[in-house]
């Protein structure tokens, strides 16, 4: 899966500039909705497979959490997301990939999503 995940950069985007709910201090995995999409928490992946990772590992031993790989701090914000226009030329996506790859170290507090692998055991 890739998804959202909570970093101080992916908190600005989210909280800032993102239209859907984005609130890691969240206590339940539960969304208490009013009816069909009425409501989110973009930071429920990062809940459950990162601050909760031995709550869930407890919960379903049958899932074994193999990967999570922290990515993409700017390449989707340049690309427009899902709904924005394009905020790149075509021709600096390279670039943009090498960038994301020296800042690799830093994933930690600049991604914007990981790509969680499970296993079922």
């Amino acid at each position: 899966m890739i998804e959202p995940w909570h970093t101080p950069w992916a908190n600005f985007v989210y909280n800032i500039l993102h239209h859907e709910p984005f609130d890691p201090g969240a206590v339940a995995w539960q969304l208490t909705s009013k009816g069909p999409l009425t409501t989110a928490n973009d930071a429920l992946p990062w809940i459950i497979f990162g601050r909760d990772r031995v709550k869930f590992e407890a919960e379903f031993p049958e899932w074994r959490i193999k990967k999570v790989q922290l990515l993409m701090p700017f390449r989707y914000l340049v690309s427009g997301g899902v709904s924005l226009r394009q905020l790149m030329p075509n021709w600096s996506y390279p670039l943009w990939k090498v960038l994301e790859s020296v800042l690799t170290p830093v994933n930690r507090l600049l991604a914007m999503f990981a790509f969680i692998q499970l296993e079922r055991q």
